[in-house]
């Protein structure tokens, strides 16, 4: 039996921790992942290609996708709590192959199986969260999420400074602290309640949604489309530059003259570490009371310059430094941290983690598609070379998000819904997004 939390119907900043840790678990897959790839390399002599395959069916891209197509339209179904009761069980047995593995393949089905529980765990925890969370206060408790995911690489590469000397071993170890924490949130979570706004809507007859149909409604409704249109491009089209780094970071540094494997791992708990900074100072606390638009602009627009910094600026400790401290401090308060926030608002109960498992597949599969090439391109054509693709993707989510921002700010979830799908009599029956 689960933790219970002093009272029937856990509310509040407990169960949004313990909910939130989905984010922690998948940010510190995406760093073991990424720690490890060149150990691995070396150990099984795989080529590039195997590597971005690696990397590309994983919880950073293929394997998370695919989790968040199945995971989201369930979520709709059968309940928040449903999802993650489960899906932190197919994610301790995808670790514990990862410790184990002694091929290429037994390696590969391990990265796949935790990529699919993340997949399905992140876009739950959102919704539940967001659910949950006091209306003027909603951006503060959805921050939680982006905390904990910030948390993630900063502890998982001071973890890959201490475990280098053990070389692989070390990246064992790696997976198997994510396989306790994994195990510790599972059982606590299993004295959550299941959130309040899906079963207020099961317990509605007419309100009844089955797995297609939960999809279904989500391509026949103009308002559902537009607002999935707006979220791929603030989100996917960020992440498939944040997806990069995340996975193939060190590499990247070594394609500007960094080769200190210490220093790469450093250099990254810099970037993290900032990100954590921002997301609390920066998200949580602001992001209820100022202008999201203008907040979600000025992180944007340091994500700009801080990859254009790196990409064309002469590679010295400085460049390395304004990077590291623009993109951390423009990811803690950009693409990710709405996307979460403005996700969980923009579609009604019904449809919430489905949509949400829809966006975050293509956002996913984007991320795949570019990942298999990554290491092959930057090896040919370096940094420089791919600086257009990474600026182009960077500019058009800034521009996106900053000029359809929805007004959503202080509503509660009902609120908002009534006004996007005309619900009641009162309702304007318009669009929120770029009003």
């Amino acid at each position: 039996m689960g933790v219970r939390f002093g009272s029937e119907r856990t509310t509040g900043w407990r169960a949004t921790i313990a909910v939130a840790m989905s984010n922690y678990i998948e940010a510190g897959s995406i760093i073991a992942i990424a720690t490890s790839l060149s150990l691995w390399q070396e150990r099984f002599g795989l080529d590039d290609l195997a590597v971005g395959l690696l990397a590309a069916l994983s919880a950073n891209a293929f394997g998370a996708a695919a989790g968040a197509a199945i995971g989201g339209p369930l979520c709709d179904r059968y309940g928040r709590k449903f999802i993650y009761t489960y899906d932190l069980l197919l994610y301790m047995l995808g670790v514990l192959l990862a410790v184990f593995a002694t091929s290429f393949g037994m390696l590969l089905t391990a990265f796949v199986l935790t990529g699919i529980a993340v997949g399905a765990g992140v876009t739950a925890s959102w919704t539940y969260i967001a659910e949950e969370a006091p209306h003027d206060k909603r951006a503060a408790h959805v921050g939680a999420a982006q905390l904990a995911w910030s948390i993630g690489p900063t502890l998982g590469y001071l973890l890959a400074v201490v475990a280098a000397p053990f070389g692989l071993l070390g990246s064992r170890l790696i997976f198997l602290h994510l396989f306790v924490v994994a195990a510790v949130t599972w059982w606590v979570r299993r004295g959550l309640a299941e959130s309040r706004l899906w079963r207020d809507r099961k317990d509605d007859p007419g309100q009844q949604v089955t797995f297609l149909s939960s999809v279904r409604g989500l391509f026949s409704r103009r308002t559902n489309l537009l607002a999935m249109l707006f979220l791929f491009g603030v989100y996917a089209l960020w992440n498939a530059v944040a997806g990069q780094a995340g996975i193939f970071q060190p590499r990247v540094y070594d394609a500007v003259g960094l080769t200190s494997v210490t220093e790469q791992y450093l250099l990254q708990v810099l970037v993290w570490g900032c990100t954590s900074v921002a997301t609390y100072f920066g998200f949580m606390l602001l992001a209820d009371r100022v202008s999201r638009r203008l907040l979600y602009c000025a992180g944007a627009a340091l994500g700009v310059l801080a990859w254009a910094a790196l990409i064309y600026a002469p590679a010295n400790t400085a460049t390395l430094l304004v990077f590291a401290v623009g993109w951390g401090v423009s990811s803690g308060i950009g693409a990710q941290a709405f996307y979460g926030l403005w996700a969980s608002e923009l579609f009604a109960t019904r449809y919430r983690a489905s949509a949400q498992g829809v966006l975050f597949l293509a956002a996913r599969v984007l991320v795949g598609l570019l990942s298999v090439g990554f290491p092959a391109l930057l090896t040919q054509i370096g940094l420089r070379g791919l600086g257009t693709l990474i600026l182009g993707f960077l500019i058009a989510s800034l521009l996106i998000g900053t000029i359809w921002a929805p007004r959503t700010q202080g509503k509660s979830l009902q609120q908002i819904e009534r006004e996007r799908y005309g619900t009641t009599p009162e309702s304007t029956g318009g669009a929120v997004v770029g009003s």
